[in-house]
């Protein structure tokens, strides 16, 4: 009997991880800027235990600022090493900081609160298409319709489509472009490849206005507004 309850027990659930550098550059403590009154943040932490998705959710920060602001949002503090949390880190760093203090765990989400248009329902969604498709990684997208050019000795040239036959609308499927407003994996596969996104990856599919980051004032004025109308 147990063997059977076995087969269709579900996978274990991920931990969701925030990465949130106190030292940000081209917007000063922009992890807790308040946007429309709430830290930054703190939309994801509380959008990722909406969600149900996840064993816990984990805020990663050198700040101790930063990380007390996440633990009254609900999440858990790590406090991340001065060596992961260089301007000159990577993400990736970030993660095996953390990962390896939990070396039982299976699968991770890397959220990104620079997104804070992620919706519950997107981590719940997305996290369910990770277990489904027997993915290895999985990478969030929006589907846009837009012509990308590139130079090329000097002269413009099309990459995706034919200008003598320029597509309708309705008739393109569009471009899916990356958004980095979360990505899951298996921990045995960053260990393996270095990278949050190898093997087998899944893609799943958010609304157009996700596909918008927060990397400039102009970007924090123009999300600023989404929020406050998603919300």
């Amino acid at each position: 009997m147990s063997f059977i309850l076995n087969c269709f027990s579900s996978p274990p659930k991920p931990h969701a991880l925030i990465l949130a550098r106190g030292g940000s550059k081209g917007i000063p403590r922009k992890n807790i800027k308040p946007m429309n009154g709430v830290p930054l943040l703190v939309y994801n932490v509380k959008a990722c235990l909406a969600s149900g998705a996840f064993e816990k959710v984990v805020v990663s920060s050198d700040d101790d600022e930063i990380l007390e602001i996440a633990v009254k949002a609900g999440a858990v503090a790590h406090k991340r090493s001065a060596e992961s949390a260089k301007d000159t880190a990577s993400s990736e760093s970030g993660l095996f900081d953390y990962c390896d203090t939990v070396p039982e765990l299976v699968s991770c989400a890397l959220v990104q609160c620079t997104s804070p248009l992620t919706t519950a329902e997107d981590f719940r969604n997305g996290v369910m298409k990770f277990h489904s498709s027997g993915a290895d990684s999985l990478v969030t997208v929006v589907r846009a319709h837009r012509f990308l050019w590139s130079i090329k000795d000097g002269q413009a040239v099309p990459q995706n489509y034919d200008p003598v036959k320029r597509p309708r609308r309705q008739d393109w499927n569009g471009e899916l472009i990356e958004n980095g407003a979360f990505y899951v994996f298996k921990t045995q596969a960053l260990r393996d490849s270095g990278s949050r996104l190898s093997g087998k990856i899944a893609a799943f599919e958010m609304s157009e206005d996700t596909l918008a980051e927060i990397d400039t004032p102009t970007d924090w004025a123009i999300i600023e507004g989404l929020v406050a109308a998603k919300f």
